[in-house]
């Protein structure tokens, strides 16, 4: 069997249609195509077009799970279980099932994600809580369930609160100030910076001092 034609995705420049004996077989992108020293008129026998096309479901994926990866930072059990729901059956238009990718596949993008440094619990960690802390504002405490319900290790999470500069002093009256006017009894603001995990404590004293 051979390679007949080689043409460029109108939806997506950087991949092309692989047609083989003048009919449509797959797709890879552009990076996979000098990888692999495609060309037009090259021959392969029907086990060499099926790694070829198992190559082509791993570019669809890893080019996927990149960009999940470029949105923001995700720590690995993000990424794990986002890779995980690829292998999942899905409906199509018709509503007809169809089968997932092989669990094969998504190991070997979440490898080339590691190896590419994409996905990082220690970068995700300190994303986390810099983040958080120029946003909504949360505590120490807060932060570290957060990050534990996102699969991150205690070590890594201690590690990084170490190295932090942020404190839930500092952050309780940065959200005080920020928030006064939203709450001007002191009751119910109370209430809401206990909602975010601070100690009952550390609140009232810094009440007094913003009086």
């Amino acid at each position: 069997m051979k390679i007949t034609s080689i043409s460029a995705q109108i939806r997506d420049k950087n991949r092309v249609n692989i047609s083989v004996d003048g009919k449509y077989r797959f797709s890879l992108d552009t990076y996979q195509l000098i990888d692999l020293g495609i060309k037009a008129g090259c021959e392969y026998d029907e086990s060499e077009l099926i790694l070829l096309e198992q190559e082509s479901q791993f570019g669809k994926v890893y080019g996927r799970a990149l960009e999940y990866c470029l949105m923001r930072p995700h720590s690995l059990r993000e990424v794990r279980d986002y890779l995980y729901r690829k292998t999942r059956q899905i409906r199509d238009k018709n509503g007809e099932l169809k089968p997932g990718v092989s669990p094969e596949i998504t190991s070997r993008v979440f490898d080339r994600l590691i190896e590419k440094k994409y996905i990082d619990d220690v970068k995700f960690t300190k994303y986390w809580i810099e983040n958080r802390s120029l946003t909504k504002g949360a505590s120490m405490r807060k932060l570290t369930a957060e990050l534990k319900s996102k699969g991150v290790s205690d070590a890594i999470i201690s590690q990084a609160i170490g190295e932090t500069e942020r404190t839930d002093e500092v952050e309780i009256k940065k959200i005080i100030a920020k928030k006064r006017n939203h709450y001007p009894d002191n009751q119910k603001l109370t209430m809401y910076l206990v909602r975010l995990g601070f100690n009952y404590d550390d609140i009232k004293r810094a009440l007094i001092e913003s009086e």
